[in-house]
């Protein structure tokens, strides 16, 4: 496996001189789209700056103990006092759902995700087992230490709709993207061709925690060390390479725009097993199917 798909800086979908002047703290790359980091992983707002209570989304959770960084970034970015219609979910894994239920509460909201993932968000079913043996960093020998135990939002849980459209929030529609994980989804809008690629594909070297950190322009398959499903992992990337998208804003890394993505998400879709998928690990080979006799449900 190779891991790098390097891409020059003029790719990067952040403009900082205009993300300081507004002052609320996210990257705002493309009308009503604007995203924060948390560490590690990013979270997005769908709304105008300034959108009022119940009219914008927020999508993913972050990780633990970032729900007053979440809290804070919508009050400056929506108004004080103003909540989600709802929280929207590319998957359940502990880095994206950390905050996730004490914001839910704290906004009386719904969180919406795919009915594969559901298991994950309900209380009833932990995750597959990490998958340390994949290599590539600190962060891939870390990975069974990191948190597996499901969330339970259950009370709240809605599904995605079979039709591919995202409820409360016109222009946009739902992709399954399994691999990463069995309920995996991303989030595209036709109009201007912005795709929120979850773990689906990312654009940080997200198993190296120095690469991470850095943060350089790099196209990359999902996390390893979470992806329990090659096969369909590689076939998520052609899916939404496929697309053609303009703007990516994936779950870890900055945002990217422009041809030089482009480029690199089509060599990435085209060559998934050589860039991304792993030269060994427990997956590689085999899907997860029934670990610790917790079912991994195939589509």
């Amino acid at each position: 496996m190779r891991t790098t798909l390097r891409l020059p800086a003029e790719a990067s979908a952040v403009d900082d001189t205009a993300d300081r002047a507004r002052g609320d703290g996210t990257h705002e790359v493309a009308p009503g789209l604007a995203y924060l980091r948390l560490a590690i992983v990013n979270v997005a707002f769908i709304g105008r700056h300034g959108a009022g209570d119940r009219d914008w989304m927020l999508v993913d959770a972050g990780l633990p103990g970032t729900r007053a960084l979440i809290e804070r970034a919508a009050a400056r970015r929506f108004g004080s006092g103003s909540r989600p219609a709802a929280i929207l979910l590319t998957h359940g894994h502990f880095d994206h759902v950390g905050a996730l239920e004490g914001l839910a509460r704290h906004w009386d909201v719904p969180v919406i995700a795919h009915r594969l993932e559901l298991p994950y968000l309900d209380g009833s079913a932990a995750y597959p087992q990490p998958d340390p043996s994949v290599g590539g960093g600190l962060m891939s020998r870390l990975s069974p230490l990191l948190p597996r135990r499901p969330v339970n939002v259950g009370s709240r849980l809605i599904a995605l709709p079979q039709d591919g459209s995202v409820p409360m929030l016109a222009g946009w529609r739902w992709i399954h993207t399994p691999g990463h994980s069995v309920g995996h989804v991303s989030f595209w809008r036709e109009e201007d061709q912005c795709l929120l690629s979850g773990d689906a594909f990312v654009t940080t070297r997200q198993e190296s925690l120095y690469a991470t950190a850095m943060q350089k322009p790099e196209m990359h398959g999902p996390p390893a060390y979470f992806t329990v499903d090659w096969q369909e992992a590689g076939a998520s990337v052609r899916r939404l390479a496929q697309l053609g998208p303009d703007l990516v804003v994936s779950g870890h890394g900055r945002a990217m725009r422009g041809p030089h993505m482009q480029a690199a998400l089509r060599h990435l879709a085209a060559e998934f097993e050589l860039w991304s998928t792993p030269e060994h690990g427990r997956y590689v080979t085999t899907p997860a199917t029934v670990l610790g006799g917790t079912a991994y449900i195939r589509k």
